[in-house]
């Protein structure tokens, strides 16, 4: 099956064809079928895949497959070729399998849209475009993936592009990816003129020869942490990824869970070595950014009442983990949480959208209320959901994140206060959540609700067809963190094969980590969260204590609307006179020595009549003054 591991990326892009021409055609639901099962094809050959490479020696388990040559320029060789390894693998796993279910989701969630099969043509297209960037060979083939998964997110989030929000949302989310794309590009222009070469192998073998100079690896390590930035939403990049809820709920999962914003981490992970080979202040840097991000979004989330906006600023806290994760050095912990984040933030997004569903479209959760009593099933599998992103033991997030904070707590110990107080907050918030959709009163036909009437306005549970991955997502949930458990190395499945792409980068972390203190941070970090949990029911639940929730921080500290007037205001007519420089001078210039030659070309012309008698004339004309000025120059001499 390594050989055929190109059918990974092409089965969705053979998806997306097929409704490209015959969408229309297949309608609802057939469109929904033909791309759901392009992406679990796809799904089934990357499990063949494992299992293959998983009997192989971890030293042999690496397999490059080359379709064709793409760029063949001078030095510049580049094919377009796609690598499996431990990684890779990991990657396209939990991305094929999220999406196989979001897209099963999705087929009950847009029944009845007028665009129904140009939906699942953008999704298989984003699929296909999230393989190609985990699956790339080297940095150019990640890029076409890169920009694939950019454009594909525009064409989601703006899918009801009638409203002007989405719109809006799409193009917001497009520019400022692209300002971090700079930065992936500078970086490969620099890696190419460094070592000849964009290949993954030969850059990492050059990083950990030391063939690669440190100023080099820092400078293409923080060009690839600004891509990073804008893929992943981290400060001050994150602008986008609140905004992006304003797609189909669909869209919100795939993005914020399994695809787009994992990326960036991915990236980090790829490229641990030019990392490690960097000066030690780059990764201070990512750790800090990381965990800044991380501590902010969660004190947002806190005053969200959008119920999909409360999950956004939770996906922004959650990357901050993983990118705190990577500047520790733990990149083992960042994927391990990158997995389990996309289990149950997934359940989250898709029981978020069966709760919309049900609510005829409302997504104020002050108007909610006791919907576990209505909806069962998506109450009972969005609390598993709330458990595991809380850090409740056994459940999933609670064994990725207390990974990532043993790990800080051995590097940094002022960090993991930040991730301490980070986690404190996320039980808190996500406790609010569940407090307030699924329990204590019923408020959908509050007719002195603050936002004013519903009628009768009925909830409901949603079909089958978006049940079923709730139910599965919960259950992984659930066990997704047996993969990697902190009681030694028999259950360190995750570490073991992924050693042989991390294992020279994390070497160091070994000999620091405070083995002695694993078992009381464990207990810490259950403390936190059970703190968190109880302060919200107090809060929330028992009533015991007034909310506060401060108008600065429903509007995210201001940041955006900041931004928005810097880029309006200064930021508008700096790009005004900029294009102003650029029409007047710099087109004037260049459309100046156009006129003057054309100019002069003209007058010459006048001089070419045709006329033979003023040809004979000016030939006389320079005789004369030929030979007046060979006597002038004779009688001088």
């Amino acid at each position: 099956m390594l050989d055929l591991i190109w059918l990974i990326p092409v089965l969705p892009l053979a998806g997306a064809g097929v409704n490209l021409i015959l969408g229309r055609r297949l309608g609802d639901p057939k469109a929904g079928w033909v791309a759901t099962l392009a992406t679990a094809s796809s799904f089934l050959v990357t499990v063949l895949a494992y299992f293959e490479m998983l009997g192989l020696p971890a030293e042999e388990r690496s397999h490059v497959v080359k379709m064709f040559s793409w760029i063949g320029v001078g030095s510049l060789q580049i094919d377009l070729a796609v690598l499996a390894d431990p990684l890779s693998i990991v990657m396209a796993l939990f991305v094929t399998g999220i999406s196989t279910l979001i897209h099963l989701y999705a087929i009950g969630y847009m029944h009845g849209d007028a665009k129904f099969p140009k939906f699942f043509l953008y999704l298989n297209l984003f699929v296909f475009s999230m393989l190609m960037l985990v699956l790339g060979e080297n940095l150019l083939v990640t890029f076409l993936g890169w920009e694939g998964v950019g454009a594909c997110s525009y064409f989601l989030i703006s899918f009801w592009h009638t409203r002007n929000s989405a719109a809006v949302a799409g193009k917001k989310a497009f520019v400022t990816n692209r300002i971090g794309d700079f930065g992936v590009m500078a970086a490969m222009f620099l890696a190419f003129n460094s070592l000849g070469t964009l290949s993954y192998h030969a850059i990492n073998e050059s990083a950990h020869s030391g063939e690669l100079a440190a100023v080099s690896a820092t400078a293409i390590g923080l060009l690839l942490f600004v891509g990073a930035c804008g893929k992943s939403a981290q400060l001050p990049l994150y602008l986008w990824l609140p905004d992006a809820m304003e797609g189909p709920t669909p869209v919100s999962a795939l993005i914020h869970a399994a695809t787009m914003v994992t990326s960036g981490v991915f990236l980090m992970t790829r490229m641990s070595p030019v990392l490690h080979a960097s000066y030690d202040w780059v990764p201070t840097v990512i750790a800090v950014v990381g965990a800044a991000t991380a501590l902010y979004a969660a004190t947002v989330a806190v005053a969200q009442n959008d119920i999909k906006k409360v999950l956004a600023y939770s996906t922004v806290s959650q990357l901050g983990y993983m990118f705190l994760a990577v500047g520790s050095g733990a990149y083992v912990a960042a994927i391990f949480h990158m997995v389990t984040h996309a289990f149950f933030k997934a359940l989250l997004f898709l029981g978020s959208g069966s709760v919309i569903h049900g609510m005829h479209h409302e997504q104020d959760m002050r108007r909610m209320g006791a919907l576990r009593k209505v909806m069962p099933v998506t109450g009972f599998t969005f609390i598993i959901g709330w458990l595991a992103i809380a850090g409740v033991p056994p459940f999933a997030g609670f064994w990725s994140k207390d990974e990532i904070l043993l790990y800080v707590y051995a590097n940094n110990r002022g960090l993991y206060v930040v991730g301490l107080i980070t986690a404190l907050l996320t039980a808190f918030y996500m406790t609010r959540q569940v407090i307030m959709v699924f329990y204590g009163k019923a408020k959908w036909n509050d007719h002195s609700a603050e936002h004013g009437s519903h009628g009768d306005l009925i909830p409901h549970e949603s079909s089958w067809i978006m049940l079923t991955p709730l139910v599965v997502l919960s259950g992984l949930s659930i066990v997704g963190g047996a993969m990697q458990l902190p009681f030694g190395e028999d259950f360190n499945f995750l570490e073991r094969w992924l050693a042989p792409v991390v294992e020279e980068s994390e070497a160091h972390i070994h000999e620091t980590w405070a083995y002695q203190n694993k078992y009381l941070l464990l207990v810490v970090a259950i403390v936190i969260a059970v703190v968190g949990i109880a302060a919200s029911i107090a809060v929330y639940a028992k009533s015991w204590v007034k909310p506060i929730e401060p108008k600065v921080l429903e509007q995210a500290w201001y940041y955006a609307t900041a931004a928005s007037r810097l880029i309006a205001g200064p930021g508008a007519k700096t790009f005004n006179l900029i294009a102003w420089i650029d029409a007047n001078i710099v087109d004037g210039i260049v459309n100046g020595v156009g006129k003057l030659i054309r100019n002069l070309a003209t007058s010459l012309r006048r001089a070419q009549s045709g006329f033979v008698r003023a040809y004979a004339l000016l030939i006389s004309f320079g005789a004369v003054v030929i030979l007046a000025w060979f006597f002038l120059r004779g009688a001088l001499l």
